[in-house]
């Protein structure tokens, strides 16, 4: 299983955890980073990832998101090829940034991408086979 996190899922434990919705989202994500962690699932970072990342104003989620990319199975470089796939996703309303992270993830032949933005998975359930989808959903439908 190959799976594509963006970065709001990799903030995910940084947001207020005040709202069930959000803790639930929290603890998908960091049994997603566990399995992550112990090789059970293969995770792609992104050019568009690192990016984010290290604009991050925020050090302490810096600090806790950049060492990730160290077990990545594949980083994708962002080409012209996946610049001009991105394009489909800004064409449906996809923001420019999140359409790169999309066409990263497809590049990459993932099964998964997951994303808590709502914009995203209002618009794209699925590119080609790799299934759009909240951490949530993925858990329940994966880890059963």
């Amino acid at each position: 299983m190959r799976i594509y996190l963006d970065n709001c899922c990799y903030n995910r434990p940084f947001d207020e955890q005040s709202q069930l919705k959000v803790r639930l989202e929290t603890e998908a994500k960091l049994h997603i980073q566990k399995m992550m962690r112990l090789g059970i699932v293969e995770y792609v970072w992104s050019d568009m990832l690192a990016n984010e990342v290290e604009e991050s104003k925020f050090w302490e989620r810096r600090e806790r998101i950049e060492p990730w990319v160290a077990n990545a199975a594949e980083y994708v470089v962002t080409t012209l090829q996946i610049e001009r796939d991105s394009l489909a996703f800004a064409a449906i309303g996809v923001k420019a940034s999140d359409a790169i992270h999309l066409a990263s993830a497809a590049f990459a032949r993932c099964d998964w991408f997951l994303t808590v933005d709502r914009g995203i998975l209002k618009k794209v359930g699925h590119v080609g086979s790799m299934r759009v989808a909240n951490p949530l959903t993925y858990v329940q439908e994966t880890m059963q």
